[in-house]
Formats: C-alpha cells, structure tokens, sequence
C-alpha cells in the first residue's frame, strides 16, 4: 500500500520535471516570434544591398554609406567595376561586401536589352562560366572572393520548353546566399532557402513606403534584403539619398530593434543557426 505521503511526494517530482522540460523546449529568452533566435536584442534583420555596380553607387552612395556607418551588399559586374576602379577598392576598404552579379548579366530574351545574352539560348556550363569567370575577375580586381550573388534580373532558369533548367544548383555550390529580385516577401529565417533568398526591391520608393516593409519583416522575426541600382535623386531604378539617409537612420534606432549587416553577414548567421537547433 503505498502512503499519501509517498504519493504527494511523486507528484511534486513529476510536476517539477514538466516545467523544467517546458523551460527547455518551449520558447527562450531571445527567441523570435518564428522560434528563430536573433541577436539578444533584435527582431529581425535588415540587408541593403546595391546591383550592377553603376558609378553612382561609388560616387554618391560611398560618402552617405560611411556618414551613416552602415555596411550593405555590392553585386557587382567586372566591367562596372573597372570603370571606377579606385571607388570599389574604397567600398573595400571601407568594409562593404563585393558579391557576385555574373560577367554579363543575362537575363530573358523578352527584354529589349538582353536580346542578345538571353538566358533562353544558354545552357548549364555556360552558366557556370559566367560565374566562376566573375569571380575570379572580381578577384583580381579587388583582391576579394564573392561569397554571395544575385541572379540578374531574379531569373533562375537557362533554356526554353522542355529544355529548361534551373541554375539554382550552381549557385549552392558556389555561395552562402543566392539572392533573387522583385520577390513579394522578407526571408523566413526557419524555412528560407539561401541559395534562392528573396530579394525586395526599394528603388522609387519614399520613407514611409520602405518602412512598412521593416516593420512587417521585424514584425515576422523575418529578414528582408532590399534591392535598389543607381543612388542619387530619386527617379526610375534610384534609391533616393535622402530617404537612404532616413532608412539608415531608422534602422540604427535601437528602438528599432533591428540588425543591419551585409547579406554574407546575416546569410551566415542564419545557417549557423539552423545547424545548432
């Protein structure tokens, strides 16, 4: 028979060991609203990141860049990069990330400017000649190696019909993160694939515009990489350096609560944490 006391005494152990295995599994200190863990302190986090490498960016965006003390993604081309070779070897130096946007740039035939590099007429080790052929120019150039690359014009495919085939595999075995264009949503940190990352664009915006997107991403524990070409005054494919300055600005709040670092930056972030949960 066994005593109350034994058996009150069984319950207090079992209720103990119950709380503690929920303070082990259930959320923690830190944890985001996706169950994902961001720096103590932040919601979510926030990539600007620059196409093409068009001179503007070095001319106008470099100053801004280091006033503001804030790091963001150039994905660059060889040929860009040549015409203003002293600007990227001060982007360089002044910490940004130099990534890998092909040698060419092709894009879909549909486009009047791609008629004649269209991804239609490529095929897989032509692709992959574009970008091993980049990076090693880059490398010569500025003495980097790309770890990150966006896909031109955010298209993913080579060939046309039956023949098509995407060239996302090339990407993952070549760099951390692979990031797309024109997509319509911030990266689940949980699910998101690195290798086809989505992209948000933010040229021609205002403020106001750009701000809801951060503020929906952190809202979702969600990492948004905001896309934009030309820095200047603001007008077709331009980041617009007033509101740059104020996206800068905002992002840097703590009260913000969110993480501002290059793509390479967070995209490692998030696959060292996917590997210790």
């Amino acid at each position: 028979m066994i005593s109350r006391a034994l058996i009150t005494m069984l319950a207090a152990v079992a209720a103990t060991g119950a709380l503690l295995w929920a303070g082990a599994a259930g959320p923690q200190k830190g944890d985001g609203v996706n169950g994902f863990r961001w720096p103590e302190g932040k919601k979510g986090a926030v990539s600007l990141s620059f196409d093409d490498a068009r001179t503007s960016q070095v001319d106008n965006g470099l100053a801004l860049l280091k006033t503001e003390a804030v790091k963001v993604t150039f994905f660059v081309q060889p040929e860009g990069v040549q015409k203003r070779l002293a600007g990227w070897k001060q982007a360089v130096a002044d910490g940004h990330e130099i990534a890998n946007h092909s040698l060419t740039h092709p894009c879909t035939g549909n486009y009047a400017f791609s008629k004649g590099n269209a991804l239609e007429n490529y095929t897989l080790p032509m692709m992959a000649r574009q970008l091993d052929d980049a990076n090693e120019q880059i490398h010569k150039l500025l003495g980097v190696k790309p770890k990150t690359f966006a896909y031109p014009c955010g298209q993913k495919f080579v060939g046309r019909g039956n023949e098509v085939m995407s060239y996302v595999p090339l990407v993952a075995e070549r760099f951390l993160v692979g990031r797309g264009y024109l997509d319509e949503a911030a990266n689940d940190p949980t699910v998101c694939d690195l290798a086809q990352a989505m992209g948000t664009a933010f040229d021609d915006m205002d403020f106001a515009q750009i701000k809801t997107i951060v503020d929906e991403a952190l809202a979702q524990g969600r990492w948004v990489i905001f896309v934009g070409h030309e820095i200047g005054p603001r007008a077709y494919q331009t980041t617009d350096t007033k509101v740059l300055e104020e996206l800068c600005d905002y992002l840097k709040n703590p009260s913000t609560q969110a993480w501002v670092g290059t793509v390479e930056e967070i995209g490692s972030y998030v696959k060292k944490q996917r590997a210790v949960h």
